[in-house]
């Protein structure tokens, strides 16, 4: 038989009836190892990407912390400006003390939605392994 270059060779699996009880268990064999070869593989990627996810959330909740930090150092400032009943510089200290507080608000937010369980799922795993559960089922039936 002639196989064109540009097409891939088509393999014709072997009738089931053909294959004795020591190939099909040799084949299985062989299948699993490779499958769950394959299933580490996707495993550790998708759990790299998911810790990498949570380390961006965690740096920006470190961040959220460390404005609103600042933040609370401008309103303590604010509040000593008050007491002193100097008009100008507490209300300013104030503008500014709101507005990194704000800026605050958004970080922690931001990171505590990439922090999510459900984001953390590994879930093209999971998906993989009930497609490779039910192929499972189907071939060896």
């Amino acid at each position: 038989m002639a196989v064109d270059s540009d097409e891939p060779e088509v393999i014709e699996p072997r009738v089931k009836a053909e294959r004795s009880l020591a190939t099909l268990l040799s084949d299985l064999a062989s299948e699993t190892v490779e499958l769950f070869r394959q299933e580490l593989a996707l495993f550790k990627t998708e759990l790299s990407e998911k810790l990498s996810r949570a380390g961006v959330g965690a740096a920006a909740l470190a961040a959220a912390a460390l404005i609103a930090f600042s933040g609370w150092l401008f309103l303590l400032l604010a509040a000593v400006y008050a007491l002193a009943i100097v008009v100008p510089p507490w209300a300013a200290a104030l503008i500014v003390g709101v507005l990194v507080l704000a800026i605050a608000g958004a970080l922690a937010f931001y990171g505590k939605s990439r922090l999510r369980a459900d984001a953390l799922t590994p879930e093209r795993t999971l998906r993989s392994l009930r497609e490779d559960q039910a192929w499972i089922k189907e071939r060896f039936r």
